[in-house]
């Protein structure tokens, strides 16, 4: 018997943070259902990637779109103790199965929401991937260069893990109380949570951006922003208009990824006439996946992360944000030894 078997959990997630969060339950014994959109998961063209992220899962495709699809959801749902989404912050609700719809349809429901900055606070409508969200947390080095294809997505599996972590602890709640709860994950969250503690600098070394606009670039002041751009051509078309770079505007992904080295400069020159404060203001007004790479003591004090508790002044609360059972806010360390004679708190 494995340690999770009877759980069951309906995965509408994609990519890696999400699927990766699942399948480490499906792992200990989660009866795991992947909801696919019509054509199934895009990560499929990238088997190598796919295949490792999601064993131990059965798969449905299911166009939420549709009445009868989604009422095949909401009846999957009804009966599932567990509900994973990793879609931008709105779209659940819009497609008819934000958190609001199903916790009243099913109380006992684990809910977690699974994004970029998370649901809520002044950065939660950015667009961004692994890199922004380390630029963000001061996860990456002041010297720090453009990732390698094959480097650690720190984020994104930090941020699997933790979700992981929580859906277990918030149902054993809900199996104790009949109350379910909603889970709020942001994946730089719980990256700003592991850099808050580690005060010392953090050092690698890196090479060259997998494409052309992902990478960290050299401001005018001696700043870095990084950009995020893999291949969506709405965050490449941005990223062009806020820098004036309309003739490559229309370069679809493909072809930019054999002129990576000539569009990448042309970005990087374009951001080098800037100040990173000029740099991300334009990038992010045109919706460009655009982060300062702050120092740690920028991140501890930047409002985004003290609005979702994960910063209290100049130490660290909780990554995991859920609206029935809140977190404890920090609190005493113990000494050794401290509670030799306690048993477990009822």
């Amino acid at each position: 018997m494995a340690l999770l078997d009877g759980l069951r959990v309906l995965d509408l997630t994609m990519w890696r943070p999400g699927p990766y969060a699942t399948q480490l339950l499906a792992q200990l014994g989660a009866d795991v259902i992947k909801v696919e959109p019509p054509g199934g998961e895009p990560m499929r063209m990238f088997r190598s990637h796919f295949d490792l992220l999601n064993q131990h899962k059965r798969s449905i495709a299911l166009n939420l779109k549709d009445d009868a699809d989604r009422a095949r959801c909401l009846e999957l749902a009804a009966e599932a103790e567990v509900f994973v989404e990793g879609f931008r912050p709105g779209v659940a609700d819009r497609l008819g199965v934000g958190h609001g719809v199903l916790l009243a349809l099913n109380p006992r429901l684990v809910y977690c929401s699974l994004s970029g900055y998370g649901a809520e606070g002044p950065l939660a409508a950015v667009p961004g991937h692994d890199v922004n969200y380390r630029a963000y947390t001061a996860a990456l080095p002041a010297d720090a260069v453009s990732p390698d294809a094959d480097e650690l997505p720190v984020a994104d599996m930090a941020a699997a893990t933790m979700a992981a972590f929580a859906i277990t602890a918030a149902c054993l709640k809900a199996r104790a109380t009949g109350v379910g709860d909603r889970i709020d994950l942001g994946m730089a969250d719980v990256l700003a949570n592991w850099v808050g503690t580690v005060p010392t600098a953090i050092n690698r070394n890196g090479g060259s951006g997998p494409v052309p606009g992902y990478g960290v670039y050299t401001t005018k002041d001696g700043q870095k922003i990084t950009l995020g751009v893999v291949s969506e051509e709405n965050l490449w078309t941005a990223t062009c208009a806020a820098l004036g770079l309309d003739e490559y505007a229309d370069v679809p992904f493909l072809e930019r990824l054999g002129r990576v080295r000539e569009l990448d400069e042309a970005v990087a020159a374009a951001v080098a006439h800037l100040t990173r404060d000029e740099a991300v203001e334009r990038l992010g007004t045109a919706g460009a996946p655009v982060a300062p790479l702050l120092t740690r003591a920028e991140m501890m004090a930047h409002e985004h992360f003290g609005s979702r508790g994960v910063i209290h002044g100049d130490t660290v609360g909780s990554p995991v944000r859920t609206a029935v059972h809140p977190p404890l806010p920090p609190g005493p360390v113990a000494e050794l030894d401290e509670h030799q004679n306690q048993t477990w708190h009822p």
